[in-house]
């Protein structure tokens, strides 16, 4: 396992802690390949009763490494993105989430997915995927405006607005916005904690049927999400988008019109 995903385990609680600090832990292919092989073992793993996803103190994650992105896309299903966004969909236990700091692009989608989630109040979210050429992925085109009603989605997802860790909990993205990132993660232990005093089969089956009413057409929006994703980053506007990105300039869409 790469040191830049940290797998801790306590008794029934699984932590990975992403550990990229210098790069503000941007995920790369490897981190991707890393988490979804921690859920895959965590799935069949009868001693894992809860999983809590969290970063560091400053920084949950400011989303893709664009450059590791750049030098090899995902290009399908069996990429690392896709296979840990799978594992994290289809999961069957509880998941839970700490969060401080930036969470941007999967950094937030992320959290749709998570069962629950306890944030920093100045944590910074952002999904600016039209931003950079791109499009809402993780069933975010889905399950945002089921949480916060199309008008607001629109803002969010074609404007790329940013959202404060209070707010998140106004939209239905977190349940708690708590001082900072440690008492953040301090109440996300503690729930963890409440989880492993539960009985494992009655959570999986309730968290089954909380899911059921909606769960195979989110299984086809992050599908085709998916493929227009991949589509968009081979694009001359994302090509542009992303190049500016690293090359820190404003991007200039007026050769496209």
């Amino acid at each position: 396992m790469s040191e830049q995903i940290l797998i801790e385990r306590e008794e029934g609680l699984l932590t990975l802690r992403l550990n990229r600090p210098d790069k503000m832990n941007a995920l790369t292919r490897t981190m991707y390949a890393g988490l979804a092989d921690a859920l895959e073992a965590a799935q069949e793993d009868r001693s894992v009763r809860v999983v809590l996803i969290t970063g560091n103190a400053e920084c949950f994650t400011s989303g893709n490494d664009i450059v590791d992105f750049l030098q090899e896309p995902p290009s399908g299903p069996d990429s690392a993105v896709f296979r840990f966004m799978r594992a994290l969909m289809e999961f069957t236990k509880p998941v839970v989430a700490a969060v401080a700091g930036p969470a941007v692009g999967i950094g937030t989608t992320l959290l749709l997915h998570c069962d629950q989630v306890f944030i920093a109040k100045g944590a910074k979210l952002k999904m600016p995927f039209v931003n950079l050429g791109l499009c809402p992925e993780f069933g975010s085109s889905f399950l945002v405006p089921r949480l916060v009603g199309p008008v607001k989605a629109s803002s969010l997802l074609l404007r790329g607005e940013g959202f404060t860790g209070v707010q998140a909990v106004a939209y239905g993205i977190a349940n708690e916005a708590l001082e900072d990132g440690a008492a953040a993660l301090e109440r996300a232990r503690e729930v963890c904690q409440a989880f492993q005093q539960l009985p494992p089969a009655a959570v999986a089956l309730s968290k089954r049927l909380l899911k059921a009413p909606f769960i195979e057409e989110l299984r086809r929006v992050v599908a085709e999400e998916g493929q227009h994703f991949v589509q968009r980053l081979h694009s001359p506007e994302a090509h542009e988008a992303l190049s500016a990105f690293t090359q820190r300039r404003q991007p200039d869409f007026s050769k496209f019109l």
